[in-house]
């Protein structure tokens, strides 16, 4: 039928026939002639030459990888891919302005360290004989024990002008656009947790600080830890100010009234305590004092990440030691406690805390370490219900599997919560975590007041089962660990 009409088009119009015949084919030829040129430039714009040299190119989804040192020395640098990889080289591109006679011209650059740009073949390096690593190259290619670390567990400044803090002084709202939060709430603490072998002894240990008072800079800082012997919980406390130059200048090493952090070289951190015991006061004569190292277990890190939301609302969070083991010793009430072999946890926490809740959970066994989690901000700054929760497990060798498909499940019975279930649904990361409640410590704490009044904090202990797979490893273990959580 078609050959037909084609044929009788021919035959009474010849000449508009032929000009279509020519026109279609001329323009089908262009199209693949198009086609062919574009499938060109996409492969020459994936070439690893136009990129700097290399094979595999890493970047964030948001913009620049802010924890590049974190993801060459931990990652890429631990065991399970180190052998897998030739080289890597850490690169970053901006924008510089030329000005000259009142005009200003933009040139995009990229910068980067020589001896890494050679080793993943940058063609812009060779016969560059001038251009080699300068000592903090060297130092960014193969840092220390605790430079990771000590970048990781840094505090943070500020984010908000000396107008806030101005507002402070005169017991008035602090109000300024950007951020609009109140300053008293912010606040950034490091946290340890360690439990003895047995599960007899376990402790919860924070060193808070708070925004600051006036424009000098002074924050209040508090140390804080609670002590469970045996299924009874006691709270020692101790409170001081401290210099928040001098503060940002030096943390993770912190000094308050006789209480310290250290960040050794080879990566240990080592506490000084120096505590009275709250009952409900602060009582003198019942005293907590002790030296405790934490060594953290190899690769095993959580890199620093932020939530943001409305006018300037931030939350951040890092785990520097997933998993690692505290010895030392602590005297209590004049009794010696030897700390030998416990399992041991530290993170690091940032932001503004008006009205925020979180989850969050962490368990060590079966050759892996475990840790999820979920941040629940206020209703004016983001739709708690679209943050989603995540869930890290990382191995002997590195990290090995993440997941933000994530579901956290508590069951409270007559008002006492029974159990937390946690699931992975990501199918690289099929995952279940089930800790049954065994210990609960309760702290009101009116720096997350909510709307609907002072929130009671939930510290929880317990035995968890762990089934699934994370990557190519089968997961399938029970053992104790700690979960956080929130009521009213």
């Amino acid at each position: 039928m078609i050959l037909r009409l084609a044929v009788r088009s021919l035959t009474l119009r010849p000449l508009r026939t032929a000009v279509l015949a020519i026109g279609f084919g001329l323009a089908i030829a262009v199209m693949a002639e198009l086609l062919g040129v574009g499938e060109v430039i996409l492969e020459q714009a994936h070439a690893p030459a136009l990129a700097g040299g290399g094979d595999i190119v890493v970047t964030g989804w948001f913009g620049p990888l802010e924890s590049a040192r974190f993801v060459m020395s931990s990652v890429l640098g631990s065991d399970r891919f180190r052998r897998r990889m030739r080289a890597a080289s850490p690169s970053r591109t901006s924008t510089l302005y030329l000005l000259h006679d009142g005009t200003n011209i933009p040139v995009s650059v990229r910068g980067g360290i020589p001896s890494r740009e050679a080793a993943v073949g940058d063609p812009e390096i060779d016969g560059q004989a001038s251009w080699i690593d300068a000592a903090r190259d060297e130092r960014w290619v193969s840092p220390g024990p605790a430079e990771i670390l000590r970048a990781m567990d840094r505090f943070h400044p500020l984010p908000f002008d000396s107008r806030a803090i101005d507002a402070i002084a005169q017991d008035r709202p602090a109000r300024t656009e950007p951020p609009s939060f109140d300053v008293t709430t912010w606040a950034e603490w490091l946290y340890f947790n360690g439990r003895s072998p047995d599960g007899s002894l376990r402790f919860y240990l924070t060193f808070l600080a708070a925004g600051p008072r006036d424009r000098s800079g002074t924050r209040p800082m508090f140390v804080r830890m609670q002590l469970n012997r045996g299924g009874t919980a006691t709270n020692y406390f101790a409170a001081g100010d401290v210099d928040g130059r001098e503060l940002l200048a030096r943390a993770p090493d912190l000094d308050v009234l006789g209480n310290r952090v250290r960040l050794d070289d080879e990566g240990n951190y080592r506490i000084t305590l120096s505590l009275a015991r709250q009952s409900p006061i602060p009582n003198p004569q019942s005293r907590l004092e002790g030296e405790l190292t934490l060594t953290p277990a190899a690769s095993r890190s959580i890199p620093p990440a932020e939530i943001h939301g409305a006018r300037g609302w931030v939350s951040g969070y890092v785990v520097p030691v997933l998993s690692g083991t505290f010895s030392g010793r602590m005297r209590v009430g004049g009794e010696d406690l030897q700390i030998d072999g416990a399992a041991g946890y530290h993170d690091h926490n940032w932001g503004f805390w008006e009205g925020v809740q979180w989850q969050w959970g962490q368990v060590a066994g079966g050759g892996v370490s475990i840790v999820y989690g979920r941040v629940f901000p206020p209703a004016d700054v983001a739709d708690r219900n679209r943050v989603p929760g995540f869930l890290g497990v990382l191995g002997p060798d590195g990290p090995i599997a993440f997941s933000t498909n994530v579901v956290i499940h508590e069951d409270d019975q007559d008002g006492t919560l029974r159990a937390i279930t946690v699931e992975s649904r990501d199918r690289r990361l099929p995952l279940t975590l089930r800790l049954a409640v065994t210990e609960s410590l309760r702290t009101p704490m009116a720096l997350t007041r909510g709307p609907g009044g002072k929130m009671t904090f939930l510290q929880l202990g317990g035995e968890y089962r762990v089934t699934g797979r994370a990557g190519e490893v089968d997961v399938n273990f029970t053992a104790r660990g700690s979960a956080e959580t929130f009521r009213y």
